[in-house]
This record gives C-alpha cells, sequence and structure tokens, in this order.
C-alpha cells in the first residue's frame, strides 16, 4: 500500500540561531486510514511537526530532511517547495484543525461563506450546487439547523460549535489527510467526547490519515493505532498504541504512561483493538 504521508528526518530550527534544533530527525510513515498520535509535552515540537507537514512554518524558522505527501499516486515533497505551489495541496490532500477555531476561522465572514470558500476552489461548486453543499458539510459535523449556522458569525455559536465548524472547513474538500491539533483541549469534558467521536466516524467513514496531536496521552489511548513519542523535539518511540500503553521501552514514555490519570479505563487488552499489530483499523 502506497504510503499517505513520508516524514524522514525531518529537523526545525530557527534561522536565527544556530544552536539546537526544535525538532531533531523526526521520521514517520503513515498509511491511508491509519490514525497516529503524537504525544509529548508542552515544547516536544508536536505543533511544529503539523507545521512543517502543512509547509506553514513562521519566519525565522525553516525545515530540512522530507515530508512527502502522496498526490493522485505521485509524491509531492513540501520541504523546500515555495508555500504559493502548496496551495493545491493544502485543503484538498490535506486538512488541519487547530485547538482556538477563533484563531482559524474569520470573525468578519459568515460560517456559510467561510465553508464555501474550499468548496468552490478545490471542488468547482457554484450556484445552488455550492449552497447544498455547505449545508450538507455542517450536517456532516452533527450540526443542528445547518441553515442558521451557515449564516452565524463565529461569535454568535458556541466554542462545541465553531469546534465543529472548523472540521467542516478542513474536510470541505476531501483531504487524503487531516491534522488535529489539540482539537479538543478548550472544550468542556461532554463536548469533547463528542468531538473525538466526530473525527473518529469521519476517518474511518472517509478512509483519511489522522494525525492527531496532544499533550493528553488518555486522549490519544482512545484514538490512535499507533503513538509517536516526542520529547525536546527528538523522537523518544514510535509503536503501537497497546505497546506504548502497556510496554513502553523508553522511561520518558515510561512517566508519562503513569502520570496519565483514567488511563486504566480506557486501555484494551495488550493485543486487541486500537491497531494491536500495527495496521490501521
Amino acid at each position: 500500500m502506497t504510503a499517505a504521508l513520508e516524514i524522514a528526518g525531518l529537523s526545525v530550527r530557527s534561522s536565527l540561531d544556530a544552536g539546537t534544533p526544535l525538532v531533531h530527525r523526526v521520521d514517520l510513515t503513515a498509511l491511508p486510514g491509519e490514525r497516529i498520535g503524537i504525544v509529548g509535552e508542552s515544547g516536544s515540537g508536536k505543533s511544529l511537526t503539523a507545521l512543517a507537514v502543512l509547509g506553514l512554518l513562521p519566519y525565522p524558522l525553516t525545515a530540512v530532511g522530507s515530508v512527502r505527501l502522496t498526490v493522485a499516486d505521485e509524491a509531492v515533497e513540501v520541504i523546500g517547495t515555495r508555500s504559493r505551489h502548496l496551495d493545491r495541496v493544502r485543503g484538498a490532500v490535506v486538512g488541519a484543525v487547530f485547538q482556538e477555531p477563533l484563531v482559524s476561522l474569520d470573525p468578519l465572514m459568515r460560517v456559510g461563506a467561510q465553508l464555501a470558500w474550499p468548496l468552490r476552489r478545490h471542488r468547482g461548486l457554484r450556484g445552488e450546487q455550492l449552497r447544498r453543499a455547505v449545508l450538507d458539510t455542517l450536517a456532516d459535523v452533527q450540526l443542528t439547523d445547518p441553515e442558521r449556522i451557515a449564516r452565524s458569525l463565529i461569535h454568535e455559536i458556541s466554542g462545541g460549535q465553531r469546534q465543529r465548524v472548523a472540521i467542516a472547513v478542513a474536510l470541505a474538500a476531501g483531504p487524503r489527510i487531516l491534522i488535529a491539533d489539540e482539537p479538543t483541549t478548550a472544550l468542556d469534558v461532554t463536548v469533547q467526547a463528542g468531538i473525538l467521536e466526530l473525527l473518529d466516524r469521519e476517518v474511518r467513514e472517509r478512509g483519511m490519515t489522522l494525525l492527531f496531536i496532544s499533550h493528553d496521552l488518555p486522549v490519544i489511548a482512545g484514538i490512535a493505532d499507533r503513538v509517536l513519542v516526542l520529547r525536546h523535539g527528538r523522537q523518544v518511540e514510535l509503536d503501537t498504541t497497546a505497546r506504548i500503553l502497556h510496554a513502553p521501552s523508553d522511561p520518558y514514555t515510561e512517566r508519562l504512561v503513569a502520570a496519565s490519570r483514567r488511563l486504566d479505563d480506557l486501555l484494551p487488552p495488550l493485543g486487541t483493538g486500537l491497531g494491536a499489530e500495527g495496521s490501521p483499523s
């Protein structure tokens, strides 16, 4: 099976600082339909890795190594490619949901207009087809009364609704890879559970690859097939979720597992569920 995403020797550093890189030689291959959790404490390089995959590292950060996305059976190299040349990739091949939708959504545009943009750009929809697709996409992320939501500004809807809108925008163009960077951290527990169920359903039904980034290991345990552990920008280990949680090979991972409350209620028996043999579920 052709990999959806291949990361090889990815490093991120500041062009203003010749010291230790912020991310150092991360390697990861993700298959279509596979769900990868990326976990680590604050400052571990999780979000920088995601931004490098998207080709969106801010100045003065630069990436070296390789990030290859599969597009129509051809590999597109992200690193070294100008941002404007990646516009056809973002949205259509890889989508992203971030922690705070108030940052990623435009406060001056109505929800329907924001959702219409990727549908028009990447799927070429116009007129009634576009209007119908906007409402259908809002309904797909389980937003009731999509017509009202489409007419709303983002300050007129709740935090959970805003995050669902952000997910709808990320999914609108039918990406093959979805990056979810701490998408539930700012939400209460009930809303968090609903968002996690939604992401799990969308990934399964669409056959997308998911990179789910979190500092919360129990959340990772509930959604990932494999887990990449980062610390201080370095790759600590990469293994199936069950083995990471039950038999970690690194002392740092052991400490993460030991510190995770609620974990016992979330762990499946070793060898069952959660991609125990490393294949996408």
